[in-house]
């Protein structure tokens, strides 16, 4: 009895022990999860999205707090004035090398203004809700010396919130960005893009492929400010509008390890696209 008695104690003791070592191990890792936390990357303000992940286990929340636009006048003397709040895309690691993106316009106002002083036409509401995977291929760990490289695949579905409200989409759409990017010298980086998607065609009920290009110059100028150059082509097939190309500009400021605030414009440069958008941003990193 005695003897078993022994037994237990000594078996309460180690397991106790292993609870401790346990936590211990927890705490551990989490410190070193930490310490290996990678430099804060954002997929804004720009349009070309970038190949790195955001850490497993980690939110990254990222939002156009406002932004503008200005259409052309188009052919029958119309254009459009648009706002947005609070689109936010929130990137949820999953792996060291994969994320998932749930993007979302909370609210939109789009007014048409037409020919001659007729009355304006106004639509409101809630945009599309855009879910998206990102998986790093190489480079998400290793990107601070010349030359190097990172390479990710990114798809996306667009699903529709409201059909007829004119600020979501009306049909369901999807496709696929390949991000890259590469360190070059004297502070200077560059991203590139290529996507296809299919756009649903309002005349004959199918889909159309649009293809997606851009390319984005950065600078840092200080370890908190950075800016960017821009271009930016959608090219779409068999759209009578044309293709969209636009040019844009834009700054990063660090306000912390983990905040950033943004701000750009772009400027359409072709028929389809709009005279200007300028917008402001916020990121934060949980």
């Amino acid at each position: 009895m005695a003897y078993q008695d022994m037994n237990s104690s000594l078996g309460r003791r180690l397991s106790v022990a292993a609870l401790l070592a346990s936590v211990l191990a927890l705490v551990g890792n989490a410190a070193f999860a930490d310490s290996v936390l990678r430099p804060l990357t954002t997929d804004r303000p720009d349009l070309t999205e970038s190949p790195f992940t955001v850490n497993a286990g980690h939110v990254q929340v990222e939002s156009t707090l406002v932004g503008y636009s200005k259409s052309r006048t188009d052919r029958d003397g119309v254009h459009e004035d648009a706002f947005e709040f609070a689109t936010t895309n929130v990137r949820v690691g999953l792996t060291e090398r994969s994320e998932l993106n749930v993007a979302w316009q909370p609210f939109g106002i789009v007014t048409r203004h037409q020919r001659g002083g007729a009355q304006d036409l106004r639509d409101d509401g809630v945009g599309s809700l855009q879910i998206r995977a990102k998986i790093n291929l190489f480079g998400n760990d290793h990107f601070d010396q010349v030359g190097d490289t990172a390479l990710a695949v990114l798809p996306f579905v667009t699903i529709p919130t409201d059909r007829n409200n004119g600020i979501s989409a009306s049909d369901v759409e999807g496709g696929i960005i390949i991000p890259f990017a590469v360190v070059l010298p004297q502070n200077f980086g560059l991203g590139l893009n290529a996507g296809v998607s299919a756009v649903h065609d309002g005349d004959s009920n199918g889909y159309d492929a649009e293809l997606f290009l851009s390319a984005a110059l950065s600078y840092e100028w200080t370890s908190r400010f950075g800016t960017y150059s821009e271009v930016a082509a959608t090219l779409r097939a068999d759209n009578p509008s044309g293709d969209i190309v636009l040019l844009g500009t834009g700054f990063t400021y660090a306000l912390g390890e983990h905040t950033q605030l943004d701000g750009g414009i772009n400027f359409g440069i072709t028929d389809a696209s709009d005279r200007w958008a300028p917008f402001v941003g916020l990121t934060r990193r949980f």
